[in-house]
C-alpha cells in the first residue's frame, strides 16, 4: 500500500519535518519505492513536484524535505505500485481545475471495478484506478452544481456522499483538496495530530530528527497534519476509523462525518 502525507494551517507553514519522515519511508524504512509526489497550495494554485524514482534516493525529494516551501494545504504520496506501471503519469497527486480552483488527489488503496463508471467532463491522463476515481468525483460534483460553487457544509457533505459510494469498491484512503479545504477519508488507516500553542518538542519516528515546534511557531498557529500511520514517536495521534469523513480548514475541523464501511 501507498502512503499518504497532509497539511492544512492557518498561517502558511513548511512540512519539511514531516515530509523528512516521509521520504525516509520511501524505499528507505518502507517499502514504497514506486514514486513520489507533492503539492504545495498557494491561493488558488499549488507548486508541485514529482519523481517516479523512490523518494529515499531522490535528489528531487531531498531538496524538497530541505526547502521549507511555506502553504497553508499540503498533499503529499509515496507509491506502490499495485494498478499501473510506474511512470510520472501514474504518479500521485493528481490534479483538475473546477470552477477556477486547482483539485488536487492523493489515494493509498486498491479500487476494484471502478473503471465502469462512467465519465463525462474529466478523463484520466495515466492508468490508475485512482485517478478515474478522482476524475469520477469531479464529474459528480460538477453535474450537482453546474451553475455556482456551494456553500462549504454542502460541498462537504457531497464529497462525504461521494467517497461511501466509492468506498465499497476497495480501499479508499485518500486526501484531496479544492485550495481552500482539506478533504479526509479513510477506509482503513489514517490519523492525524493538530498542533497548537503551548507547542513542544517532537522526534520523528524512523528519521533521526527532532524539532523544538516553540521556536518556528507563534501563538497563533494551528497546524494539523494527516498521515497514514503516525510521524512522530513521542506526539498522540488521533486515528481515524474506518468510514471516518473528516474536512479541515486552516487547521481545524469543519466537518466531520462516518459512514459503513
Amino acid at each position: 500500500m501507498c502512503e499518504l502525507l497532509g497539511m492544512s494551517a492557518n498561517t502558511a507553514t513548511d512540512i519539511c519535518f514531516s515530509f523528512t519522515e516521509l521520504v525516509s519511508r520511501g524505499g528507505g524504512s518502507g517499502p514504497h519505492s514506486d514514486g513520489w509526489g507533492i503539492s504545495f497550495y498557494e491561493g488558488k494554485a499549488f507548486r508541485e513536484f514529482k519523481d517516479t524514482a523512490a523518494s529515499v534516493n531522490s535528489e528531487i525529494a531531498k531538496f524538497v524535505a530541505n526547502y521549507p516551501i511555506k502553504s497553508h494545504i499540503v498533499i503529499s504520496h509515496i507509491r506502490q505500485a499495485n494498478s499501473g506501471r510506474v511512470c510520472l503519469e501514474n504518479t500521485h497527486p493528481f490534479s483538475r481545475e473546477l470552477w477556477g480552483r486547482s483539485w488536487v488527489f492523493a489515494h493509498n488503496g486498491q479500487l476494484k471495478g471502478i473503471k465502469k463508471k462512467a465519465l463525462r467532463y474529466y478523463r484520466p491522463i495515466g492508468s490508475t484506478d485512482s485517478e478515474h476515481a478522482f476524475c469520477w468525483m469531479l464529474d459528480q460534483i460538477r453535474i450537482k452544481y453546474a451553475s455556482l460553487p456551494p456553500t462549504d457544509f454542502q460541498l462537504s457533505k457531497f464529497i462525504a456522499g461521494l467517497s461511501a459510494e466509492i468506498a465499497p469498491h476497495g480501499v479508499f484512503n485518500f486526501l484531496l483538496s479544492d485550495a481552500k479545504s482539506l478533504y479526509i477519508h479513510c477506509s482503513t488507516k489514517l490519523c492525524w495530530i493538530t498542533r497548537q500553542a503551548p507547542f513542544g518538542k517532537a522526534r520523528l519516528a524512523d528519521a533521526e530528527v527532532e524539532i523544538d515546534f516553540s521556536q518556528h511557531t507563534t501563538l497563533n498557529d494551528i497546524v494539523t497534519v494527516i498521515a497514514t500511520t503516525p510521524l512522530t514517536e513521542d506526539e498522540s495521534w488521533t486515528s481515524m476509523l474506518p468510514g471516518d469523513f473528516t474536512v479541515f480548514q486552516g487547521g481545524q475541523r469543519t466537518y466531520s462525518s462516518t459512514s459503513p464501511a
